[in-house]
């Protein structure tokens, strides 16, 4: 083997590159089993993020999608429940939602006849579910997103063959989660309504249903807490996730009360982005499986509900989600330090890959393995995360020198970073940077109470664990402390510019889609996110002086290091404005600073041309700002630049 070069740490060339993660790469989502065949959904960002279904009946995935159609949901802007599939009239049917007009259809599998079960103007989709016995389909109806007012949010049923609609629920600000019973007698959903978001404070309702509609509707949450997936077992039990306990734990109905199954300091649910989320699953009547996380690494373990046994089981990922189980079979999306998400399907013993998120295969020795951390951040607290070193078989860095160091701000800011593979991470790490990606408080998968000490705090407890992060990282000599970057998108852009403007910690910023102004974005968001800041920032707007305080666009003069935006033209999430109005300020006060905009793209980056412009960009700068010499290096970054 050859000695390794000697490089300048942020120069390394590496075989990660940005086309990687759209010439093979695909976003995973919503696995399935029915009938004993694997279906899954995949975002591909060579056919323009279209949203295609796939199935493996055990031969090799096949496209099941009409021509040109993608199936996704833009309820709530983040989607989900796209789809569900049902055997009627002696065929399989796939009933989805149409991305283009947000419209459900029905798909026979057999003989391919396609028809519209909706055809309400300015109406959304989302969770669908079918229920066999009344023959309908039971969805979260959203009306009204595209105008002015605010939206309204109904669970209805709807019959996939008269286009006939009922209002089955209506009068909270947002429903989702419908569950029918095994005998088709009951149902069970969850609603909640502003300001509380689903994972601060929602209500479980359990009702009768049958031809006429719902009978005996009735709230069966546990006062002031969030519940999380209900479900049936095969034989009729009812199942919820909730965090009484002070962490999202299972939970089972009595018929008076939920009791608690299995108390542990661990969470079995995930924060309720997006419909259609899943985090156990029956394999028979009486066997439960179900993903839990502790300190940050998901696990999984069987549970027997007649006699309570718990067996943790010894599998081989750190990231699992979107579980779906059948007959004694799993398929879930699952993922470790070394390996992509991939759709997983288990059969008790073995485990399956049935896609991989990147086909392409990355030499191991190119991959930088997470160290789990924790740390000490202000008012006498912990924060965690996990730490990249820079990883390449092919170099090393002079002595004395010290990589630069991006510390990750997730998204939400409810959400949480795990240890599985990130390509993206990668691409970074295997150039001779360092990369912490930070669990900052009000991160989630560390308790109810962790996760609320964000509350009141936002553009604060998560700006000092970033920058705690970066001294911890500087003190423990992982990285130089005159070359420390912050990054993040959506909400963790705003933790970045939050950390520039009332920070001094670092030295460059990247924001993809981020905030800049709270008060903009109190009354420029769409419905689902329209009251999240009243819980993490003041009620609005009574809040409003806090929100200035709050907002970097209200002193970017304090912004002293170099900034790059990238913005989609299409994002009702974070609108296009906040970008604007970031970059705009910081030129004119002559900060080296870009703005890259995406005309298609809304918010996340699904095309590939997109994709790999904000890597290869991003590259470029940092390689213009510290002075080593990256690749490849885009000469067209001087398209964007201001004060260069």
């Amino acid at each position: 083997m050859n000695e390794p070069e000697i490089r300048t740490y942020g120069s390394w060339r590496s075989p990660i590159q940005a086309h990687m993660l759209t010439q093979a790469g695909v976003r995973l989502a919503e696995p399935r089993l029915f009938k004993g065949h694997s279906y899954w959904l995949e975002s591909r960002p060579s056919e323009q993020g279209r949203s295609v279904l796939v199935c493996d009946k055990g031969s090799g995935p096949e496209d099941i999608n009409p021509p040109g159609v993608s199936i996704r949901s833009s309820v709530n802007e983040y989607g989900g429940g796209a789809y569900c599939l049902a055997e009627r009239q002696g065929a399989t049917h796939l009933f989805y939602v149409d991305a283009a007009d947000q419209q459900v259809y029905s798909l026979n599998l057999s003989d391919h006849t396609r028809q519209a079960v909706t055809g309400q103007v300015d109406a959304r989709y989302a969770d669908l579910t079918y229920h066999p016995t009344l023959d309908v389909l039971i969805a979260v109806e959203e009306t009204g997103a595209q105008s002015n007012a605010e939206s309204i949010h109904r669970l209805v049923a709807l019959r996939p063959d008269t286009r006939y609609r009922q209002i089955l629920a209506e009068g909270c600000d947002f429903f989702a989660s419908p569950a029918i019973s095994p005998d088709g007698t009951a149902l069970c959903w969850l609603s909640w309504n502003h300001p509380h978001m689903p994972w601060d404070q929602n209500q479980c309702w359990l009702s009768s249903i049958d031809a006429n509609g719902l009978r005996d509707v009735r709230p069966i949450n546990p006062p002031n807490s969030s519940s999380f997936q209900p479900a049936w077992s095969p034989n009729g039990r009812l199942l919820v996730v909730n965090d009484a306990s002070g962490w999202w734990n299972l939970c089972e109905w009595n018929g008076r009360e939920w009791h608690n199954i299995l108390p542990m300091e661990a969470e079995f649910a995930l924060p309720q982005w997006q419909f259609g989320m899943a985090c156990y699953g029956f394999l028979d009547e009486n066997t439960l499986l179900t993903f839990y996380t502790r300190d940050g690494l998901w696990h999984a373990g069987t549970l027997g509900l007649e006699n309570r046994h718990w067996q943790p089981q010894d599998w081989p990922f750190s990231s699992l989600s979107a579980l779906a189980c059948e007959h004694g079979q799993a398929l879930f999306l699952g993922a470790s330090a070394h390996q992509a998400e991939a759709v997983i399907r288990w059969r008790g013993k073995d485990f399956a890959s049935l896609k991989t998120s990147i086909a392409q295969h990355i030499d191991h020795s190119y991959i930088a393995a997470p160290k789990a951390i924790a740390f000490d951040t202000s008012d006498n607290c912990q924060a965690y995360g996990f730490y990249y070193p820079p990883t390449n078989p092919a170099y090393r860095a002079p002595e004395q020198n010290l990589p630069p160091l991006i510390v990750l701000s997730h998204g939400g800011p409810t959400g949480a970073t795990d240890a599985s593979l990130n390509i993206k991470i990668q691409f970074w790490t295997s150039r001779g940077f360092a990369v912490m990606d930070v669990n900052y408080r009000g991160s989630t998968g560390f308790g109810t109470a962790y996760r609320q000490q964000l509350n009141g705090h936002w553009g604060i407890r998560d700006v000092d664990d970033l920058c705690y992060a970066a001294r911890y990282a500087v003190e423990q000599g992982w990285a130089d402390p005159d070359k420390l970057i912050v990054k993040g998108s959506s909400a963790g852009g705003y933790s970045v510019l939050a950390a520039l403007a009332f920070r001094d910690t670092f030295c460059a910023g990247t924001s993809l889609y981020g905030i800049g102004d709270l008060t903009a974005l109190a009354t420029d968001t769409h419905k689902f996110e329209s009251r999240y800041l009243d819980g993490l920032v003041a009620p609005w707007p009574a809040g409003r002086t806090t929100y200035l305080e709050r907002s970097p666009l209200t002193c970017p003069e304090n912004i002293r290091c170099p900034v790059i935006f990238f913005q989609g033209l299409k994002d009702k999430v974070v609108p296009p404005n906040q970008a604007r109005a970031m970059h705009s300020a910081l030129a004119n006060q002559g900060i080296t600073t870009a703005l890259v905009t995406f005309e298609n793209e809304a918010h996340g980056f699904r095309q590939a041309e997109a994709i790999i412009d904000q890597l290869e960009l991003e590259l470029t700068f940092y390689g213009r700002l510290f002075g080593f010499e990256v690749y490849p290096n885009r000469q067209d970054l001087d398209d964007y630049l201001s004060n260069p």
